[in-house]
């Protein structure tokens, strides 16, 4: 049993500065690009059996449902052994097979490998991303906006090491996942743990937030100049492993902030409502009605540790009573079958669906709309759509949290306005003018990382956190099947007849992907509406749990 924390005491954050190095470790989905022309070359496989593979990394990162499960049953550390068992036998298949240790490696074994590897992503970012969540009931916008932010610069970051330390070997880095990304999260488990939040806000929980952002940042814009200059520039050994080292130093900052308080505390001490047990862990969700106006149990509650049988035996000897259980409302905790039933839940998952579906499609498939329209170094697109992305994720969380505070306004009125430009910026793509490739891939990468700061916090308020783990990874489900249809069908069907019109090897001109992006502003469209009739059903919700200016604890609720 884990002893009851103060508010704003060193634990927490310690936790939080842990679980940006997970992030990143977690992130290795995104650097597919930095090994797949070894898989390819090395391996002899064609461009249909690598792009197989491709959907097996999409496949693998975003199918998280059991690491829901497990995030409700076990502790974190659990979850995170998961992934580092996962990361160390996937990444290690494919790096016997790259290095060729392994000669002959089937086919259907690699696709497998590759799954389970990325899959590693999800055990591990669903256990730090849980944790945090409970953790910081009351910033749970800020929260996910900083861990999802990372993940998008996790790219950047491992980019970094493989051009500069590694030398550009794809075996290394490789070998690099399979054995630093264990270690790593190994050293940190302990440090992801479940904490007592807050029962009230605490003044020095702004500050310290900013500092993780702007620390975030720093990083970002460090990344993305180091990867320029080494394009541009023949960069010594030493200065190499010179930016690495600032590198790490940035990456280790939120770490100053449980060392500030260690140096430096508090006076001030916020004390938990009285009666509260040690035994709940996490009090999170807030409760639309009174906790004692209908309960479900007389001295038996439903949350207990008990089993059906003994229920059923105190019931029938008269031990107890029992009351129907009430279903819950918006904002309280659900189960997962509950929630599923709720016209909002699916009003959410078509809003993320076709919000990230969309945007995911011109990601997937940036390189070769780069080359289409003439540019043949596609290196510094990529960088900023990444870095866009990051801003769009770290800002997605701190501006709809600011709304929610401020002016009760949904989350989601947030991605309705961004969804409203990224229609008009698939318009721009298919315009193909002069000039407006940059703008259109930095507006994009902005408003798809919206999408991601946005549904993470809006589903744990509407459905709770007791059973967010689960909840947030169906969401996530959006991605791959938006990458499915959308990409894999829709823009790799109408970008292989226009080249079989032209009867060259590569597609040319606006004509190789002008449909798809019609079809994917009719799609973001019709998104933006729904965004719009779910921001109309939900804003009650929020104008109860945000009316006194921060989020509404329930002071009964066991996690």
């Amino acid at each position: 049993m884990l002893s009851v924390l103060k508010a704003g005491s060193r634990p927490p954050w310690v936790g939080l500065a842990a679980a940006v190095w997970v992030q990143i470790a977690s992130g290795t989905t995104y650097s597919f690009p930095l090994y797949s022309q070894s898989l390819k070359s090395v391996l002899g496989l064609s461009q249909q059996q690598l792009t197989i593979l491709g959907v097996a990394n999409d496949l693998g990162v975003n199918v998280g449902i059991l690491p829901g499960i497990a995030s409700n049953k076990y502790p974190p550390w659990v979850v995170l052994l998961v992934g580092v068992v996962a990361s160390f036998f996937g990444f290690g298949l494919i790096w016997l097979a790259v290095s060729q240790t392994l000669h002959n490696m089937p086919y259907w074994i690699l696709w497998l490998a590759l799954v389970v590897a990325t899959n590693s992503g999800a055990w591990m970012g669903t256990a730090v991303l849980v944790t945090n969540m409970r953790n910081f009931p009351l910033n749970r916008g800020t929260i996910a906006g900083i861990l999802k932010g990372y993940v998008a610069l996790s790219a950047a970051v491992f980019t970094e090491v493989y051009t500069m330390v590694l030398k550009g070997s794809a075996s290394s880095l490789l070998l690099f996942f399979t054995l630093g990304i264990p270690v790593v999260c190994c050293v940190l488990m302990y440090y992801v743990r479940p904490c007592t939040p807050a029962y009230e806000a605490d003044p020095s929980e702004t500050a310290h937030f900013l500092f993780t952002q702007g620390a975030s940042v720093v990083l970002a814009v460090f990344l993305l100049t180091t990867t320029i200059l080494k394009d541009v520039l023949a960069i010594s050994n030493a200065l190499s492993y010179t930016f690495i080292g600032i590198m790490v130093v940035l990456l280790m900052a939120p770490f100053a902030i449980p060392v500030k308080m260690t140096l430096f505390p508090s006076n001030k001490k916020l004390n938990s409502p009285a009666g509260s047990s040690s035994d709940n862990l996490i009090v999170t969700d807030p409760l639309l009605t009174k906790s004692t106006s209908e309960p479900n149990v007389t001295n038996i509650n439903y949350g207990d540790d008990i089993s059906e049988v003994d229920e059923l035996l105190a019931v029938g000897e008269g031990a107890v009573k029992i009351k129907k259980k009430r279903r819950p409302r918006r904002g309280e905790d659900f189960t997962f079958r509950e929630a599923v039933v709720k016209a909002d839940f699916w009003l959410l998952w078509l809003v993320y669906f076709l919000g990230v579906g969309s945007g995911v499609t011109v990601l997937n498939n940036l390189a070769q709309i780069g080359v289409s329209l003439g540019f043949n170094d596609t290196t510094t697109l990529l960088s900023l759509f990444s870095f866009c992305n990051f801003l769009g994720r770290l800002g997605g969380g701190s501006v709809s949290e600011y709304l929610v505070r401020l002016k009760m306004i949904p989350r989601t009125f947030l991605t309705m306005v961004t969804q409203i430009i990224m229609v008009m910026t698939y318009l721009l793509y298919a315009s193909a003018l002069n000039g407006t490739l940059y703008v259109a891939t930095a507006l994009l990468g902005i408003c798809y990382g919206v999408q991601f700061g946005v549904m993470i916090p809006t589903s744990s308020e509407l459905f709770g956190l007791k059973n967010f783990g689960l909840i947030y990874n169906f969401m996530s489900l959006g991605n791959p099947i938006g990458a499915l249809l959308f990409s894999g069908m829709l823009a790799g069907y109408v970008y292989d007849t226009e080249q079989a019109k032209q009867g060259g090897s590569t597609c040319m001109g606006p004509d190789c992907f002008r449909i798809t992006f019609f079809v994917l502003a009719g799609v973001c469209s019709l998104s933006a509406i729904l965004s719009l009739i779910l921001t109309i059903r939900i804003r009650p919700v929020y104008q109860m749990l945000y009316a006194s200016g921060s989020f509404r604890l329930s002071q009964s609720s066991d996690h």
